[in-house]
């Protein structure tokens, strides 16, 4: 067993762990936030995808003990203090970016993820000139964003719709 201190959300946890607690289970089981989905359990889904530090981990092959002084942000933590939905929220509401809804947490937080790589300039596998990268991610289009999102499936097919939903969210997040 390990003392850690989780920085979820904005806020610290204390928690003594089993070593071999992987993040998602002490999110879900620890500390109650259930909006992190537990898939397939071996980091092929994506339904687990949360932020740390802002850039995307598949959190059930993310031991919690290692995660030490990084800021986790779980789909619970995305929306702001006063309740106001983050834009990709607002815009997977508006495009039915989701149909039973179980793989729209990961969704939104690898779509968040993505296009912060996007606005740093990273570039995909169908980037069409890599080593200049994409100018933000207000420039890609439907096939940089299905590539972007490969990692997350739906078994639902409401791949349109996250898709629409990432182009229409693209301008507004900063």
């Amino acid at each position: 067993m390990t003392e850690v201190t989780l920085h979820v959300n904005g806020e610290d946890y204390a928690l003594t762990l089993d070593n071999r607690t992987s993040l998602l289970d002490a999110l879900r089981e620890r500390l109650g936030l259930t909006g992190t989905k537990k898939g397939c359990d071996h980091g092929q889904c994506g339904a687990c995808t949360l932020l740390l530090d802002g850039r995307r981990a598949i959190s059930c092959l993310q031991l919690a003990v290692a995660v030490g002084d990084r800021e986790v942000t779980t789909i619970e933590g995305l929306a702001s203090a006063d309740g106001e939905l983050h834009p990709l929220q607002r815009a997977f509401l508006a495009h039915d970016g989701f149909q039973c809804g179980y793989c729209t947490p990961g969704q939104i937080c690898s779509a968040v993820g993505a296009l912060a790589e996007a606005d740093q300039g990273w570039p995909s596998h169908v980037t069409e000139d890599v080593a200049s990268g994409v100018e933000s991610a207000a420039h890609l289009d439907s096939r940089e964003i299905r590539e972007r999102m490969s990692g997350n499936l739906c078994r639902c097919g409401a791949y349109q719709g996250i898709v629409d939903a990432i182009e229409s969210a693209a301008n507004s997040i900063k």
